[in-house]
């Protein structure tokens, strides 16, 4: 892996990643484009979780501080939203640029709160991150103020008719820790693009690379008040923005139990509107006559990337009985073939994981928690199955089989590297039991019959089906569920819509002689 990154990052690796940016890591709120502390002096600590030790110490917003950043963004709006769209173009193209020259900083910081290793961070994350404010970019002087004009239909045709894309204006959004500089690309593009500003809350578990993006957003050029980032917990600094009455649309990722808190709380101010990218339990489906080895990558792609933490992971999988066994041994096979912290690569000494930690301490005894529970409901532990060493939140890469859909394990987000194997006979039974599911955010299914494939597709109840491979995420492309993994759309043209009003502005066609 090491090989390939750039040649300055492969040097920075060598080094300890460090010295490779002047970015200083940042703990404090960013309001107004400056750095500011809490007003009631709250902070809390961010933790590493390779070995557990403190990170920082950081500023927590309270609702004060809630009231003020969204006071500086209602003033920013004011011509943040008249602004001329090519320069809004021309500062989300400074910001990637900017991402990409302090590209290795950010990968480092990532990975040292996060987890996660700093190869994926860099090669993996920080590209969508780019790639997402340059895709975004383009928008921002084609959506603007444009609409379409309409040709009235019931009796007023000597009307004109047309509407106007308008920015909604002041947007809360929260985001997860899970990716956390995707994430917050995925959320301030669009709206950026449309004209809108922002509070955004980091998630308290790391809050430290969207920070530096702070210093980058001020330097690219966006006004005072475009965009607001605070740190702080869901029940305080997430509940303010969500019934904050001067906000008009609140935008969250993370939980579905979360996620029904949102709703509630949104509703009991001004009804802003809500878009939800929440929580999954995807199923994939594995045809006997798939190419097993194709399938078998698809899968282990879809559960073990983020150490298990993604949404759309693809924790089900169904496997025709004619190759159950073949495919079963393929897939513990590549399991066991994960590197973690330690392993050495053939061609230098410098170690490079592929297996990260679990983020913290909870979600570390939350998967163990459901690692015992697949023991006593009866599955078959093919591989893993308890603590990763002694230091760090890491879990074993663990796959079960002989699982039930009963079981907890089939029926609840693990969120972790936890693999559940289910055997089925037919796929009208295998599309049933993927779909009995109060998720629906992704599926999957591996087929050589395009017939097959595509008839899956359209049965499957979930935002986006993979077909022979899992994963596979462009910024062109939406991305959201069905049911209770969520409402609306991220990604695409489709997320410009959570960030517009829509307007219609008619007058007759009359002329005085």
């Amino acid at each position: 892996m090491l090989r390939l990154l750039p040649p300055r990052a492969r040097a920075a690796v060598r080094t300890g990643w460090r010295g490779f940016s002047a970015l200083p890591l940042r703990t404090q709120l960013f309001i107004n484009n400056e750095w500011v502390d809490a007003k009631s002096g709250k902070t809390f600590d961010t933790i590493n979780p390779v070995d557990e030790t403190k990170i920082a110490t950081v500023q927590e917003a309270g609702k004060e501080d809630v009231d003020i950043a969204v006071a500086a963004a209602q003033a920013a709006f004011k011509t943040w939203r008249n602004i001329d769209a090519s320069k809004r173009r021309d500062m989300m193209l400074r910001l990637a640029d900017l991402i990409e020259k302090h590209r290795t900083r950010l990968a480092e910081v990532e990975s040292l709160d996060n987890g996660k290793p700093v190869h994926v961070a860099h090669d993996v994350d920080l590209t969508f991150v780019i790639e997402c404010f340059r895709y975004y970019a383009g928008w921002a002087d084609k959506v603007g103020q444009s609409g379409k004009v309409i040709t009235p239909t019931m009796g007023t045709s000597g009307t004109f008719a047309y509407t106007w894309h308008q920015p909604i204006g002041v947007c809360g959004q929260i985001i997860p820790w899970n990716f956390p500089l995707v994430m917050q690309a995925w959320k301030l593009g669009p709206l950026l693009a449309m004209g809108c500003t922002t509070v955004m809350k980091l998630s308290e578990k790391t809050p430290l690379s969207g920070l530096l993006i702070c210093d980058l957003i001020k330097e690219a050029g966006f006004p005072p008040g475009v965009v607001n980032v605070v740190n702080g917990h869901g029940p305080t600094t997430g509940d303010a923005i969500a019934r904050h009455p001067d906000i008009r649309k609140v935008a969250f990722t993370g939980s579905s139990a979360v996620g029904h808190k949102i709703v509630e709380a949104a509703g009991q101010t001004n009804l802003k509107k809500v878009t939800l990218e929440l929580g999954g339990k995807s199923p994939m489906i594995i045809c006997k006559d798939a190419d097993l080895d194709q399938a078998a990558a698809a899968c282990h792609i879809g559960l073990f990337v983020n150490m298990g933490q993604c949404c759309c992971a693809s924790s089900r999988i169904y496997i025709h009985e004619d190759i159950h066994d073949e495919f079963v041994a393929k897939l513990v096979r590549l399991a066991s073939r994960l590197r973690t912290q330690g392993d050495v690569t053939s061609d230098t000494d410098i170690p490079i994981c592929d297996l990260g930690p679990q983020v913290d301490k909870i979600q570390f005894e939350r998967v163990l928690d459901y690692i015992e529970a697949g023991k006593k409901e009866g599955a078959n532990v093919a591989l893993g199955g308890g603590r990763l060493g002694t230091k760090g939140y890491y879990v074993q890469p663990t796959v079960f089989t002989e699982v039930k859909d009963d079981m907890k394990i089939a029926k609840e987000e693990i969120f972790g590297p936890v693999m559940q194997l289910l055997k089925f006979k037919t796929l009208e039974e295998a599309i049933q039991r993927s779909n009995a599911t109060h998720f629906g955010l992704a599926a999957g299914i591996c087929t050589r019959d395009i017939g097959t494939a595509l008839a899956a597709a359209k049965d499957l109840e979930a935002g986006t089906v993979w077909i022979n491979c899992y994963d596979n995420f462009d910024m062109a492309v939406p991305f959201g569920g069905y049911k209770t993994s969520g409402w609306g759309r991220e990604k695409g043209e489709y997320a410009l819509e959570n960030y517009t009003e829509v307007k219609c502005v008619m007058m007759p066609m009359d002329s005085k002689n």
